[in-house]
């Protein structure tokens, strides 16, 4: 259904960052941008007030630097003395003083797991946090968190065979329905990493494999037994006599949150002007990964600007909304997307647009908890989108119009200043033409005099006139995405209309 006015469809835009941190960004002074941070850190300074000595901290101690003026912050079991980086924070200093004086570590998962702590705040570091002796209960000995998540024979498993030109390597992961978006699979100089996705847990294989192997690589799965199949081209036709060496993580199974990032570097080839700030990116994962990622999910992308390790996150889409639901195949290799608005001031997004044809761009593996299952329990999807907000919504369109038979209705409201903001406009109103279930509503605060549409900003009043239920008893999920307090009124006006939190899905990294 399409309730949009007649008239041109202009050249379509696009726009792309996913809602990065739950927490609201806040006004920076003047001189205290990202940039001026790293300068700092490089100017030799000394920023902990250390003279360049390392010292070991009790928590006592800890304890003591906990106020604006003398604040240091565990994390990880590193302390730091985030004193002089109170003025650049992102988030404000009343976030960074929520930890003070103590532990930060599961604040900081909670928030941004995926900054570089250890890169933005080496020349803050005040030492290691000093370990206490916990003796164990006579006669026992301390448990290892190595294969410990799940019962011990539900606890996943691997194997390995050759041939004269192929190694094979199983994973029996002992669940029923794994499907190929559960497996990331990298062979990077040798290294063999495997990863099976287990809800909120990963399984790990992790090998300095004993030989070379050609760079492609083949997964096979076998959903409904949970088998995974990884299968590597010997470079050269010899026996092996093992697998290789065993890394670290290897065939460990934990929280994916204790599991850290993992990266590989992935070739930009082609960089295309959507609008005059926005431009889409195909970047192309290398042969020897196997990834793909979720509807509903982000990555990280990962550069080095002046030093300093700078990461953000973005989530993929199509390469355009197919009208015939149909996602298109690539030749040479599995390729990612990504609409991206380059901001003037914007020092991540200025060193993209800077990369040129070839260069490489690290991109980690995919993150966030939407479940598939949640649009194919409902009969009635609704999403509200504001301006970069609007992303996330491309592929869990795709995936509701054409694989959710029980859906009734699908409704995208999409907030925006004006209409040249309107991302991939003409795209949404063929589609509202094309499938009945579908209605889309433009929302405008900045509107010319010319438009005939609907105009203002998230309210209740609005709320109450688009979001409704088909039937009285209907299934509802609400999706929302867009600035922090764009999603966090949207959230308390749908639940002062009734709605639960079940029913309402934030998207945020």
């Amino acid at each position: 259904m399409l309730n949009v006015p007649p008239q041109a469809f202009p050249a379509p835009a696009s726009q792309q960052r996913v809602a990065a941190d739950s927490r609201a960004k806040v006004p920076l002074k003047p001189g205290r941008s990202l940039m001026d941070w790293i300068r700092l850190t490089k100017s030799g300074k000394d920023l902990t007030g250390l003279k360049g000595r390392l010292i070991e901290v009790t928590e006592d101690e800890l304890a003591k630097h906990n106020k604006k003026e003398d604040c240091w912050i565990c994390i990880r079991g590193f302390v730091y003395n985030v004193t002089p980086y109170m003025e650049y924070h992102p988030g404000g200093e009343d976030e960074l003083m929520k930890a003070a004086g103590s532990d930060g570590t599961d604040l900081f998962d909670q928030v941004h797991r995926w900054v570089n702590y250890e890169s933005m705040l080496k020349e803050c570091l005040v030492g290691r946090m000093a370990v206490k002796p916990i003796a164990a209960p006579k006669g026992m000995l301390p448990e290892k968190k190595v294969l410990g998540a799940s019962a011990k024979g539900l606890t996943p498993s691997y194997d390995w065979f050759q041939t004269d030109s192929l190694i094979t390597v199983v994973i029996y992961t002992k669940q029923k329905d794994v499907n190929a978006e559960l497996v990331i699979v990298d062979c990077q100089d040798k290294q063999l990493r495997g990863e099976i996705i287990m809800d909120d847990h990963s399984y790990l294989v992790e090998v300095d494999l004993d030989h070379a192997v050609q760079e492609d690589l083949a997964v096979n799965i076998a959903e409904k037994v949970g088998k995974v199949e990884i299968i590597l081209k010997k470079k050269d036709n010899i026996h092996w006599k093992m697998l290789g060496r065993p890394l670290e993580s290897h065939n460990t199974l934990i929280k994916r949150t204790g599991r850290g990032l993992f990266y590989r570097k992935c070739k930009l080839v082609s960089k295309t002007e959507v609008t005059h700030d926005t431009k889409l990116f195909c970047l192309m994962l290398p042969k020897s990964t196997h990834l793909s990622v979720p509807t509903g999910q982000h990555v990280y992308l990962k550069q080095i600007i002046a030093g300093t390790e700078v990461v953000k996150p973005y989530t993929p889409v199509l390469p355009f909304l197919p009208l015939d639901f149909k996602e298109p195949s690539c030749h040479g290799g599995a390729h990612v997307y990504l609409m991206i608005k380059i901001y003037s001031c914007g020092l991540f997004t200025q060193a993209l647009d800077h990369l040129q044809i070839g260069d490489y761009i690290s991109v980690s593996s995919p993150e966030g908890n939407f479940k598939k299952s949640q649009v194919q329990t409902s009969e009635d999807l609704f999403l509200l989108a504001a301006g970069t907000g609007f992303t996330p919504m491309v592929k869990l369109l795709n995936f509701a119009l054409t694989e959710v038979s029980c859906l009734r209705t699908v409704k995208l409201i999409f907030f925006n200043k004006t209409e040249d903001d309107i991302l991939w406009r003409s795209q949404l109103e063929q589609l509202a033409l094309k499938d009945e279930r579908f209605e889309v509503q433009f929302v405008l605060s900045q509107p010319t005099k010319d438009w005939v549409g609907k105009h203002g900003k998230i309210s209740s009043s609005l709320l109450c006139e688009f979001v409704k239920r088909s039937r009285k008893d209907s299934k509802v999920l609400i999706c929302i995405c867009g600035p922090t307090p764009f999603t966090e009124q949207g959230v308390q006006y749908l639940k002062d209309l009734g709605y639960s939190q079940e029913e309402i899905h934030a998207f945020s990294a």
